[in-house]
């Protein structure tokens, strides 16, 4: 049985003969109900203030569940950006080799052909030097064979002419 302040306040006892002072004991009473009452608001008070905890409680414990899940969403998603910026990374690295692959081989081609080409102006070279030093001495000879045949005053004249040239 719950007892309220009212309850209190209304007992009544039997009275006898040598029994306990009555106004002692209806100011006990009142007393004790008045107590009992601060007692029982406070009780309502604080289930009260429980209950608006409880609430609080629950909200905060559901955003902390959002949030978890989207911290896990965020490394998850972190973890997805990361590999996908290791293979794109990788992709990059494996065309920058072939392309630099590319580069070396079309230098060296280059180089195989700029050192045919000098090899061939070398050669070029050699059979005109050749050439000319025999037309050089095919001139000598028949400049020899005109000044034999002409005489001397022709050889004089034509040494003559070639000193004054140099």
């Amino acid at each position: 049985m719950k007892m309220t302040p009212l309850d209190i306040r209304q007992k009544r006892f039997e009275r006898e003969l040598r029994g306990y002072s009555r106004r002692e004991v209806e100011g006990f009473l009142e007393l004790t109900a008045s107590e009992f009452e601060e007692v029982v608001k406070e009780n309502i008070s604080l289930k009260e203030e429980l209950k608006r905890v409880g609430a609080r409680l629950e909200h905060h414990v559901e955003r902390e569940k959002a949030l978890q899940e989207t911290m896990v969403t965020a490394q998850r998603i972190s973890e997805d950006v990361k590999a996908t910026a290791r293979k794109e990374a990788e992709v990059i690295v494996a065309e920058a080799s072939l392309q630099a692959e590319k580069i070396v081989a079309g230098a060296n081609h280059k180089l195989t052909e700029l050192v045919g080409d000098i090899n061939e102006l070398k050669r070029q070279r050699v059979q005109f030097e050749s050439h000319l030093a025999a037309l050089i001495d095919s001139h000598k000879k028949l400049l020899e064979t005109f000044k034999l045949s002409a005489g001397p005053d022709v050889a004089f004249l034509l040494q003559k002419k070639q000193s004054s040239q140099e």
